[in-house]
């Protein structure tokens, strides 16, 4: 009888396990792969196409429990079943919960491994999306959303600055949103229609950054051919945003204390001095205290844009917040990109949730947009990159194998993965038939 489609990985640390396992399988005309440990598994996943994973738990240096949970990750559609010498209850639900099928204990016939093989193999074969969890409670604030402790501080502090002209400070890691919450102070308040002038300190050269800000004469230098305003100028009656604060030169922080405290600029080449009327808000993801220790940010300054200070929380800090963030670019893309609305797993909104996002909210954007374009319009955990999954960390490894044993252990890798085929298994190993019997023997 010729053997079925499926391919079975079997992993145990225990060869007699593993060979009983395997002649059983065998018997129901079943292709089978061994593997001794956990990093032997992952070799084969990589490289080898897979319908159902049986691992024991109790293994060395990384146990089943990873592999099942890594799998379930990285090969969410290969069905896994347990089986262990050490059953318990508590055991038995963590196996569950870690994306196992079934669970079996040793001993066990080969009748019972034929219905556990065969439930795992149907449902793998059944296995549909399940639907997305109902639409969430949103607490929505310009192009802002969250329910978390830390994101409604920000908004009660918008909402107390809104509505005059205070400078605001606002502080946070890159990809916080520091932009979002500016705008929010801007059009959320009774100055919104007024201008909001957004302007990068960073990009802008330092020995034009003057220039940039508050204007210049015609003839102030080369290749200054007439008068220009600037962004304050620009900005009045309204809001500028000086993102990047902490990069302005200190030439520029001195004009930057004097708008501040006169309400005044000068352009350059002019002895003129001009009234503005704007609010300016600030934001550094930079410590500007240590700046300015190092004497790189004038400390007068500093004082004078912390009239209120508003601190972002990174999102590792408001992890509740990453449903309602997911929705809204699920929306966003979804219109851009397929026109429809689209959903997401709940397997694979737990991976997103668990993430730490040293980028913050801008790399979960990211991550979802890559993931609307990977996708038909159902996101599961295959549409998610790979570095948001499970990472096995294995233990250094203080002891080596002898040349003969890491030989001996590929060539059974081989002979498995050709079913013992020794003229295909010398043709991978580049070797005659000849060799390949001496290495056997």
């Amino acid at each position: 009888m010729a053997l079925r489609n499926e391919s079975i990985l079997i992993v145990d640390d225990d060869i007699d396990i593993l060979e009983l396992l395997q002649r059983h399988l065998k018997s129901m005309d079943y292709h089978t792969y061994k593997a001794v440990s956990v990093k032997e598994a992952l070799f084969i996943l990589k490289d080898t196409f897979i319908d159902l994973l049986i691992t024991d738990i109790q293994m060395p240096e990384v146990d089943g429990l990873q592999l099942l949970k890594f799998a379930n990750e990285h090969y969410p559609e290969i069905p896994k079943l347990v089986i262990t010498g050490y059953p318990s209850v508590d055991g038995a639900l963590e196996v569950i919960k870690s994306g196992a099928i079934d669970y079996l204990t040793k001993p066990f016939t080969k009748e019972e491994l034929k219905q556990s093989v065969e439930k795992a193999l149907n449902h793998g074969a059944k296995r549909k999306d399940k639907k997305p969890k109902a639409p969430l409670n949103r607490n929505d604030y310009g192009d802002m959303v969250g329910n978390s402790e830390s994101f409604l501080k920000v908004i009660n502090i918008i909402d107390r600055v809104k509505d005059n002209k205070a400078t605001v400070l606002i502080k946070g890691e890159s990809g916080t949103g520091k932009e979002l919450v500016a705008r929010a102070v801007h059009y959320s308040g009774k100055f919104s229609r007024a201008p909001f002038i957004t302007v990068n300190c960073g990009a802008i050269p330092e020995n034009l950054q003057e220039a940039e800000l508050f204007g210049y004469m015609k003839g102030a230098f080369t290749g200054a051919n007439e008068n220009r305003n600037g962004f304050f100028q620009a900005a009045q009656g309204g809001t500028l945003f000086l993102d990047e604060i902490g990069t302005a030169s200190l030439a520029v922080q001195t004009k930057l204390l004097r708008a501040l405290q006169e309400k005044e600029i000068t352009k350059v080449g002019s002895r003129k001095a001009e009234k503005v009327d704007i609010r300016i808000i600030a934001a550094t993801n930079a410590n500007l205290l240590e700046d300015i220790k190092n004497k790189d940010f004038r400390e007068d300054l500093y004082y004078r844009l912390t009239v209120v200070e508003i601190n972002v929380p990174p999102l590792r800090d408001r992890k509740s917040d990453i449903p309602l963030l997911v929705e809204k670019f699920l929306r966003k893309y979804g219109i851009e990109y397929r026109d429809r609305l689209l959903r997401i797993s709940p397997e694979a909104l737990k991976v997103l949730e668990r993430y730490h996002w040293p980028g913050n909210i801008r790399e979960l954007e990211n991550s979802i947009q890559r993931a609307v374009i990977m996708s038909d319009g159902f996101i599961n955990i295959e549409h998610l990159p790979d570095f948001l999954k499970l990472k096995i960390v294995f233990p250094a490894n203080t002891s080596f194998l002898p040349l003969r044993e890491m030989e001996k252990q590929y060539v059974r890798r081989v002979l498995d993965h050709t079913q013992g085929n020794k003229t295909k298994a010398a043709e991978i190993l580049q070797i005659d038939r000849k060799t390949l019997r001496d290495k056997l023997s």
